[in-house]
């Protein structure tokens, strides 16, 4: 799966969260899309969390 097949399910699922959830449903998927993108980006290896506790 590439870059915009993934952005392209993200934006359909926040839709369907907005949709029949309402705003604090669309929030709610938002706020834990974006958590589940840092821990995978941590797992992978792209991201160190290291670096940013040391400021």
């Amino acid at each position: 799966m590439n870059t915009a097949t993934t952005g392209l399910a993200a934006g359909m699922a926040l839709c369907f969260a907005g949709y029949f959830g309402g705003f604090w449903a669309f929030l709610l998927v938002l706020v834990l899309g974006a958590a589940g993108l840092i821990a995978g980006l941590v797992v992978q290896g792209d991201l160190d969390l290291r670096t940013w506790r040391q400021r």
